[in-house]
């Protein structure tokens, strides 16, 4: 399709030098685009834009002060002559229960994902709407932020902020022509890696080069990094100019369309509610159907 055609648009893609990122980068340049590639580590930025080739630019930079993304836009429009798609993807882990989660490590998520997800998109959307021609912004969600994860405070937050500011932005970049989505992908990364259920089949996949189970690919929607990677180029495609302030997920065999937070269920008193009167009217009432909470575990087939 033409619409797919990414040829003369112009990517960044941050957190880009292995895993999820560098699919991304990858599947945007073989898509036709030019790459501004990035990481934290030189080496992996190195690496990625040798396996893409000339297509692909690095920059090495820490994702989250001002100064890192207005360099990534600086660099694709001095190598490539402009912008027209953001994925911002980079991301770190500190994982720790409520209880023993440190300043420093909620402070050190909130900051790459978060506040890395703002400047960059922020000095983005000042270079699109300077080109006048419109632009994609995809920002890299995570079921963390839809539904919450054990251990998880500051990325799961971070990744709901993510996921709000998709739906602040696409209502302020709507007149530009700029479309904000949030995408929630899931993939066999170290992360995943780490659920019980999941490490031995991965590990299997990997040994014998086998697809991973259909039970892993369409009940859990877990695949590989590569089938994350056509919701990301049909978002940065003219197939997608429609289509804005969105949470779509995608792993393995399933795509799906996240739901926005909305009243599930609604009651009224005259003259406002007393905590006598929603303790008595709880459970019958508004409460009668609690939502869930925490990411299901995961449910392989009995052997």
């Amino acid at each position: 399709m033409d619409d797919i055609n990414l040829t003369g648009k112009v990517a960044i893609v941050t957190g880009s030098g292995r895993g999820l990122g560098l699919a991304y980068a990858k599947a945007l340049a073989e898509a036709g685009a030019k790459v501004v590639v990035n990481d934290v580590d030189a080496a992996a930025v190195a690496a990625a834009v040798k396996e893409i080739g000339p297509a692909a630019f690095g920059v090495t930079a820490a994702i989250g002060d001002t100064a890192s993304a207005d360099a990534l836009v600086a660099a694709a429009v001095e190598q490539f002559g402009r912008l027209d798609v953001l994925v911002t993807n980079a991301g770190i882990l500190r994982d720790r229960v409520l209880w023993k989660m440190s300043d420093d490590d909620f402070d050190e998520v909130v900051k790459v994902h978060l506040r890395g997800t703002f400047t960059c998109a922020r000095a983005a959307a000042v270079r699109m709407r300077e080109q006048g021609e419109g632009g994609r912004i995809i920002l890299i969600s995570s079921p963390a932020g839809q539904r919450g994860n054990f251990g998880q405070t500051n990325y799961a937050a971070a990744k709901a902020g993510i996921a709000a500011m998709a739906r602040t932005w696409a209502l302020e970049l709507a007149r530009n022509g700029i479309t904000v989505n949030a995408v929630v992908p899931v993939a066999a990364t170290a992360m995943t890696r780490t659920i019980p259920a999941f490490a031995p089949v991965i590990d299997e996949a990997e040994r014998t080069g086998q697809p991973f189970p259909a039970w892993l690919r369409r009940d859990e929607g877990l695949g590989t990094v590569e089938d994350v990677t056509g919701l990301i180029v049909f978002l940065a495609s003219g197939a997608a100019q429609d289509i804005t302030g969105q949470a779509i997920g995608i792993g393995g065999d399933r795509l799906a369309l996240w739901s926005h937070p909305s009243e599930k269920a609604v009651a009224f008193a005259e003259g406002g509610w007393s905590a006598e009167a929603i303790a008595s009217a709880w459970a019958n009432g508004v409460g009668s159907e609690p939502e869930t909470y925490g990411i299901p575990a995961p449910k392989p087939p009995a052997a």
